[in-house]
């Protein structure tokens, strides 16, 4: 039946690499029906509409390669799926998840296409895919579309669902240094490298803040004694029990004071400056509604400030500013708040903003403060009268570049004396750039899981790569996280490569968790049968901290409709390409169509890795060229032309010799093994059991693999160890 509709057939979230990228997308298939017989430049303002609901779409270069290019093509002549995917990333690129790439491309069948879209969440991602789909028709129909609706609705997921900005910029920097991630929760519970090497983030705690030290920075009467003891300046001061008690010990101290609660943050509860009984005792309920418990300690004067420190080095500095307003004789105090605080681009609800929105009916603090002013929210200042409505918490002004030596030295010790490896250490100080001890200055909070925005995006200063300084103390040196780990993919024998490498790798002593059509393994140990070369079993691996060395088998249904479980491989092997029209379920009918899939294995090979190719098939051949890292080539013949020529350049081979496994490099034999007491390569379907022995040996010795060993396990490795070898790959996918 004909249609004017675009229709989505299958929509699949491809969670790794892929056959469209290296990272995760959304592939939509979408029926665009008799809309095929009508290009963007037959539909009568539709350009019009398009550019002026989403007038971003101008950046948008497409294949033109230049600012303004899709919109070119949308003008001349472009087709549904395709705009599709621009709106799409357009959608996603204003509700803040920034994304760049996007394919359409036909399927093979008239009015089907294949939509890919780059997305960083997948419930935000396939809202913006309907939304886009919604907002096209719209276009194309000549009917109304409430961008602005759709917007906020997208924006409000992308808050709840994706990443918290102090998160997703220190998974941002792992990923600028090849560090991978993995995100372990819906929160912000996220891993940095894999295995055995990871390391774990939460926001601005690592796996290095330990709980002790957590529970001393909540408290912040045990906070200031530890510091006090260390000699690390501190505000006279001590805990009370009540209003009466707050007042004596105001009177102890000498005023004025601060009253505030013992264990919250974010300035909550907090009242400064204090200089009579009636505003010490009014205070105390106000931080007691707060925390557990209240302190009272000494006024410092000065400007607050906020040291971010990272294993004990100054990572960035703010310095607060007090909030003011300015009457003019007409509008309310709350409306005052409303025009010329809340209006500041920095301040909102959600976590992206640094600032938060001021609403007097949340805020007691500041309905105090205003009543010392002899004030309130209904109050009309007068003309050019000023009005204070916060001393603290408003971290805006970037002085990372002017904070004293002796200050750092102080507050590393503050952190170190609290436990804490990242932490944000609240200061009070005249002048941020002379030593605390001679303006009287003072330590007055701790902070575990500091926020990093105020660093990310100071109102005055430049931003500071906070993101970068802690990936760094996560990963000293050079280190990424990673361990070894080798990708098989193909048509014939990969089940058998998987578990030969795996025993291999054992036996140089490794963890080696494996994931194949055989079942998941650990080590020697199996804990689940059946087929697990999926990329929810390969994650299971990556997450283990035992996992020191991971092996991956992998179908080309694997890679069409999941995506590889890991970003990049050390070792890249592949067999063959085995029948397109196995996978016609995707659109796929051509060889050439196949090896675009398989291909995927080879381009995410690591520089410093390997590529383990079967010279015998041609299609798998013409794989070398993308590899980034070195091409080993296997083959059952000494003398085939692909093999002859990669060794005449130089270039690493294995090949058969009777029974011998020869490996050779130029002029240069060694021999590595004896398949002839294998019983392995003596099975039903010898050539295919010698070829995979041939592919396990070299993706062994491309990952350094001492030859004596792996003579010995090709040796001792038997057919009771394979639970079915060799096999045929299934086509169909997992």
């Amino acid at each position: 039946m004909s249609h004017r509709d675009i229709k989505f057939i299958r929509v699949m979230h491809l969670r790794g690499p892929n056959i469209w990228t290296y990272r995760p997308v959304l592939e939509a298939w979408v029926d665009i029906g008799d809309l095929e017989d009508a290009p963007s430049n037959t539909i009568p303002g539709l350009y019009e509409r398009l550019s002026t609901w989403l007038p971003g779409l101008i950046e948008h270069r497409c294949g033109v390669g230049e600012r303004g290019g899709f919109l070119l093509r949308l003008r001349e002549g472009t087709w549904p799926a395709h705009i599709l995917e621009h709106v799409t990333i357009e959608l996603q690129n204003l509700i803040g998840m920034k994304v760049g790439f996007g394919k359409a491309r036909e399927a093979g069948e008239r009015g089907i296409y294949k939509v890919a879209v780059r997305t960083r969440e997948e419930e935000v991602g396939r809202a913006c895919l309907q939304a886009g789909r919604d907002l096209l028709m719209a276009a194309i129909e000549d009917k109304s579309f409430d961008i602005e609706g759709t917007v906020k609705r997208l924006r409000e997921l992308a808050d709840r669902l994706c990443l918290g900005p102090s998160t997703g910029c220190i998974v941002d920097a792992a990923g600028a240094r090849g560090i991978p991630s993995i995100r372990l929760t819906d929160g912000n519970l996220v891993q940095l490298g894999h295995g055995a090497r990871q390391r774990r983030i939460w926001t601005a705690e690592t796996d290095f803040t330990t709980a002790i030290a957590e529970g001393i920075s909540r408290n912040k009467d045990l906070t200031k004694g530890l510091l006090k003891a260390c000699g690390v300046p501190v505000p006279e001061g001590r805990v009370v029990d009540s209003p009466e008690d707050a007042w004596a010990e105001a009177q102890e101290v000498g005023l004025p004071v601060v009253v505030k609660p013992t264990d919250a943050n974010h300035a909550r509860g907090v009242s400064l400056d204090l200089k009579t009984r009636e505003e010490v005792e009014a205070a105390y309920p106000l931080a007691l509604a707060e925390g557990s418990e209240v302190i009272v300690e000494r006024y410092v004067p000065g400007n607050e400030h906020r040291l971010l420190m990272v294993g004990g080095k100054l990572a960035a500095a703010a310095r607060g500013e007090q909030l003011w307003l300015e009457g003019d004789g007409k509008a309310k105090v709350r409306e005052l708040i409303d025009l010329q605080l809340n209006s500041d681009p920095r301040r909102g609800e959600a976590e992206e903003f640094p600032l938060e929105t001021i609403v007097l009916e949340r805020e007691p603090v500041i309905r105090a403060l205003l009543e010392r002013q002899g004030l309130d929210g209904d109050s009309v200042p007068a003309a050019d009268q000023r009005v204070l409505i916060q001393r603290s918490g408003n971290m805006s002004i970037d002085c990372t570049d002017e904070v004293h030596p002796e200050v750092v030295a102080v507050a590393a010790l503050a952190a170190r004396v609290v436990g804490l490896d990242i932490a944000g250490i609240d200061l009070v100080a005249e002048d941020i750039s002379r030593p605390l001890h001679e303006q009287g200055g003072a330590i007055v909070e701790v902070n575990a899981g500091p926020g990093l925005l105020m660093h990310l995006k100071p109102a005055v200063g430049k931003p500071r790569p906070v993101g970068e300084a802690i990936a760094d103390h996560l990963f000293p040196s050079g280190d990424n996280g990673r361990i070894p780990i080798v990708g098989i993919t193909g048509a014939r024998g990969t089940t058998l490569i998987a578990r030969v490498l795996a025993f291999l790798l054992n036996m140089a002593g490794k963890q080696v968790g494996l994931a194949c059509q055989d079942g998941l393994y650990l080590g020697a140990r199996r804990i689940e049968s059946g087929d697990r070369s999926t990329w929810q079993a390969g994650q299971r691996l990556l997450i283990n901290r035992k996992v020191e060395a991971a092996v991956f088998e992998h179908s080309a249904g694997t890679i069409l409709n999941q995506g590889l479980p890991y970003d990049r491989c050390q070792i890249g092997v592949v067999t063959d390409l085995g029948e397109a029209a196995a996978y016609g379920e995707y659109y796929l009918r051509e060889p050439d169509q196949l090896y675009n899939v398989l291909r995927t294995q080879v381009d995410v090979v690591l520089s410093e890795g390997s590529a383990v190719l079967n010279a015998m098939d041609p299609q798998v051949v013409r794989m070398a060229e993308l590899c980034d890292g070195s091409v080993v080539f296997y083959g059952s013949e000494a003398a085939h032309p692909v093999i002859q020529s990669h060794r005449d350049q130089g270039g690493t081979v294995f090949f058969m010799r009777g029974n011998q496994v020869i490996h050779a490099v130029g002029a240069e034999e060694t021999r590595v093994a004896d398949l002839a007491s294998c019983a392995v390569a003596n099975g039903d379907d010898r050539q295919t059991c010698q070829l995979s022995l041939l592919a396990a040996i070299a993706a062994a010795w491309a990952l350094g693999l001492p030859p004596e060993l792996i003579h010995a396990g090709i040796e001792t490795f038997d057919a009771g160890q394979v639970a079915a070898a060799p096999r045929m790959t299934a086509a169909a996918g997992h």
